[in-house]
């Protein structure tokens, strides 16, 4: 009888067990979380300094998980955890969502690529009268109280493309234009540097301009809508990696051989430019900008004096610069 009470008893605890193992919570698929493990000299004081930072981006893409690589890399020296969020597709109101939990968990610091200036504004400036600094990168939010923003001048970068647009059709011709986000001021700076190049220095006409909000599907059907009705177009200009992702799948899918000159260096845009389907890209040397990035929350969390402005420059790379292994 003993023995069998013994058994039974066994049997219960086992499943009693298993239960508390399999009810683990799930982890939010827009978000995760990287520390760096201490090396076993570190101390219990260093250990406890730890700072928590939050990178958020306006949405899912490629480009932002080779950013995540990046900033991962430039973390290592130092005793940090870094969050990551990012909405599934450009969407306003979960960047702010993100935002006010990020301000909820005092983080030490946070780095926005901020979707809408104008409605991160009072965010950012919430986190700052928390104590938390705001790093903006990418796109910047000026009327607010972030401490730095880490990127280029959009208006000369867009002046550059103007430049290449020109050399590629030789002062005569006609593109289309496709950005993400009408309001961002990062494109319209963009695209009143093209417009200002084109306008002064060619004769050059920009046949039309769609903006598809983030959303892939509505960015290949207004690209194929736009190829319909302007079938005679020599080029076709992406604003933003985006825009230049779903430009890729287009071309290849079309197979034309017109010029794409874009902005960004992503995975997609350095294959498409070694195959053929890029003719140009003008770089931000975004391979650099994970170290910026922890760079200025590390000297926001120390209270240094901001920089206001960390321009990571930027040039054009051709196919011949990427079979160069660029």
């Amino acid at each position: 009888m003993r023995l069998i009470k013994w058994l039974a008893l066994t049997c219960m605890l086992s499943l009693l067990l298993t239960g508390c193992m399999g009810s683990t919570p799930s982890v939010p698929q827009d978000s995760f979380t990287h520390t760096n493990k201490p090396e076993p000299t570190i101390t219990n004081d260093r250990r406890a300094s730890q700072l928590t930072f939050g990178i958020i981006y306006p949405m899912a893409h490629p480009f932002y998980e080779m950013m995540t690589d990046s900033i991962e890399n430039a973390s290592k020296p130092h005793a940090l955890q870094l969050i990551f969020k990012a909405p599934d597709e450009i969407n306003l109101e979960q960047q702010i969502r993100m935002m006010e939990t990020m301000i909820a968990q005092k983080v030490n610091g946070i780095a926005i690529d901020p979707i809408d200036p104008i409605s991160l504004a009072p965010y950012i400036d919430k986190a700052a009268q928390a104590g938390i600094p705001v790093i903006c990168f990418e796109s910047d939010v000026p009327n607010s109280r972030r401490y730095s923003f880490i990127g280029t001048d959009a208006l000369k970068e867009g002046i550059l493309m103007g430049q290449i647009i020109d050399r590629y059709l030789k002062g005569k011709g006609m593109i289309i234009i496709e950005g993400s986000l009408s309001q961002s001021p990062q494109l319209k700076r963009r695209l009143e540097g093209i417009m200002q190049y084109l306008d002064e220095h060619t004769e050059i006409q920009i046949l039309d301009i769609k903006y598809h909000l983030g959303d892939n599907e509505k960015a290949i059907i207004d690209l194929e809508s736009m190829i319909d009705a302007h079938p005679h177009f020599d080029a076709l200009v992406p604003l933003d990696i985006i825009s230049s992702s779903n430009a890729i799948l287009v071309w290849k899918a079309q197979g034309l051989k017109r010029y794409a000159l874009t902005f960004g260096m992503t995975p997609d845009v350095k294959e498409a430019l070694i195959n053929g389907q890029i003719n140009a890209a003008i770089s931000e040397n975004e391979q650099h900008w994970g170290d910026r990035i922890i760079e200025q929350l590390l000297a926001a969390s120390r209270n240094v004096s901001s920089s206001n402005w960390v321009d990571t420059g930027f040039e054009e790379i051709k196919q011949s610069d990427v079979a160069n292994e660029y």
